[in-house]
């Protein structure tokens, strides 16, 4: 969760070496992910491109293996590469029930499709390494920059990709677990202040958002959970964060030793969020803030240090940086642009213009996947969070913003009915509405129609949606008859077994009348 870089979220839990980050580079306030999906968002992140122009629709559907990334580029014009850990952009992953809990999101059923979120405390105080195959991959990490990067006569990249703070496998859940158990140790819970931690509101059942209802439900997260079981989900999440941070800790460690850090760009970020029980969910799959949100630090040469950059920047913008820091020219047509005019501006305003096109005031993030039974499109500017689904009309969109009045005497604004208005300008702040509970896409329909205007010019979406709905059908046949007689049996011991099996004819038949 990016929130937690910064204040306040950075009152709950003591993460040392990202403060470390920002005490010698650049924290970005609003960096969002593409797609709040393991697969898809990391394939705007290799890729520069967002999610629509790859089709990487859910974490089955990503890149082809063979597609050239920034790092392959880099390797191309001399870099010597190295990653380690977890990539997870390449079609094919995930499991059975993964893929088809995507495919079917347009079914007329619901379904459990998660373990209900629990925690799990292992170890005692001096259990330091929680996530072992994390640790292994930190290891390997370390050990490369110990004993080879710095014998390197060429510049190096190395990528290094973590699991945590993931939830981790819930056995009882079925077919490949789900993952829905938040673990940690005594020794990371400690690094976590449970008195700053906020219990969120939930709006009631019947007043959710048809979107939300269905996630929520999907997730297992319709039933009573006590405040107590809210506040040891979010603790345990934070204290995963700050294992997490010990291993990027463990890298400028080695940066450090070696003598390699002060010549050295380090850039942090992650490929979601995590809700931690926020709008009565858990997981990610989400536009609201704690899932979409995504921490993004740079430090280095020529970055400036103890900046805070409020612009909307995302994943997609990692692409042009990477090449720019090489010095590698960069195609036109990616999504992104390069943060460096950012990272290396000065006090008070943007770096000196170059030649790249200016940066949009908006970004971009969609979700085709599982767990949300509708294409979802957001659209993020410094003022707003537009959030539009499917067609465009069968679904309501969201529009989130806290509104005061502004001084702006004499003011014209124009409106799209073709009027005028003189006098006071409504300036939202989405920090005023941090919880996001207050959707007002009704009450202001003419900034509604602008940002929709916006995201159109970006994204054909009912376009996009209609594609989505037609690959998820030709997937499902597809698998469907690769089973031949077994069909019946598979589908019911997916992860949504302990519902599905109470009615299998009646899901069978929902997914029968789907086709």
């Amino acid at each position: 969760d990016g929130r937690l870089t910064f204040h306040p979220g950075n009152q709950t839990v003591d993460l040392p070496f990202i403060n470390f980050m920002k005490r010698y580079g650049t924290v970005f306030l609003n960096a969002y992910t593409n797609s709040p999906i393991c697969c898809p968002s990391r394939a705007a992140m290799w890729s520069g491109l967002f999610t629509h122009l790859t089709e990487s629709w859910n974490n089955f559907k990503g890149l082809d293996a063979d597609y050239v990334t920034w790092m392959d580029l880099m390797e191309k014009h001399g870099y010597h590469t190295q990653k380690y850990g977890k990539l997870d952009y390449t079609s094919g992953h995930h499991s059975v029930s993964n893929r088809v809990e995507a495919w079917t999101r347009d079914v007329d059923f619901l379904l459990r499709q998660e373990g209900r979120p629990m925690v799990n405390l292992t170890g005692d105080r001096k259990r330091v390494r929680v996530m072992e195959a994390d640790w292994q991959n930190t290891d390997k990490a370390v050990n490369w920059i110990k004993e080879e990067a710095i014998n390197l006569t060429r510049p190096f990249v190395l990528y290094l990709g973590l699991n945590l703070p993931h939830p981790y496998p819930s056995p009882y859940a079925g077919e490949n677990f789900g993952s829905s158990t938040f673990l940690t140790s005594p020794y990371w819970l400690e690094k976590v202040t449970y008195e700053a931690i906020k219990i969120p509101k939930w709006s009631s059942l019947s007043e959710m958002h048809p979107v939300d209802y269905y996630s929520s439900y999907t997730k297992n997260c319709t039933g009573e959970f006590t405040d107590q079981e809210v506040r040891n989900i979010r603790a345990f999440y934070y204290a995963m964060c700050a294992e997490t941070d010990a291993m990027l800790g463990e890298i400028i460690s080695a940066l450090r030793d070696t003598g390699l850090l002060k010549k050295t760009m380090v850039i942090f970020t992650a490929d979601h969020g995590e809700l931690a029980m926020e709008h009565r969910q858990f997981y990610k799959m989400s536009m609201y803030e704690g899932s979409s949100h995504v921490p993004l630090l740079v430090m280095g040469p020529g970055v400036k240090e103890q900046q805070q950059i409020p612009n909307v920047v995302s994943l997609v913008d990692i692409y042009p940086t990477m090449l720019d820091i090489a010095r590698i020219p960069a195609s036109r047509n990616r999504s992104g642009y390069s943060l460096l005019p950012l990272l290396r501006a000065e006090a008070g305003g943007e770096a000196s213009p170059t030649q790249a096109p200016p940066r949009p005031s908006w970004v971009l993030s969609e979700f085709h996947g599982c767990n949300v039974n509708s294409s979802t499109y957001m659209l993020r500017t410094g003022r707003w969070k537009y959030i539009a689904y499917a067609d465009g009309h069968s679904v309501p969109p969201q529009l989130f913003g806290t509104y005061s009045f502004s001084a702006l005497t004499h003011r014209l604004i124009s409106l799209n009915a073709g009027c005028l208005l003189t006098g006071f300008l409504f300036v939202p702040d989405l920090s005023e509405d941090p919880e996001e509970l207050s959707n007002v896409a009704v009450k202001f329909p003419v900034v509604v129609r602008s940002l929709d205007n916006i995201l159109r010019s970006v994204v054909n979406y009912p376009k996009v949606s209609s594609s989505v709905q037609e690959y998820n059908k030709r997937q499902f046949i597809s698998w469907k008859q690769s089973l031949g007689q077994n069909y019946s049996n598979v589908i019911a011991n997916l992860r949504w077994h302990q519902d599905w099996l109470k009615e299998p004819k009646k899901y069978e038949q929902a997914i029968d009348k789907w086709l």
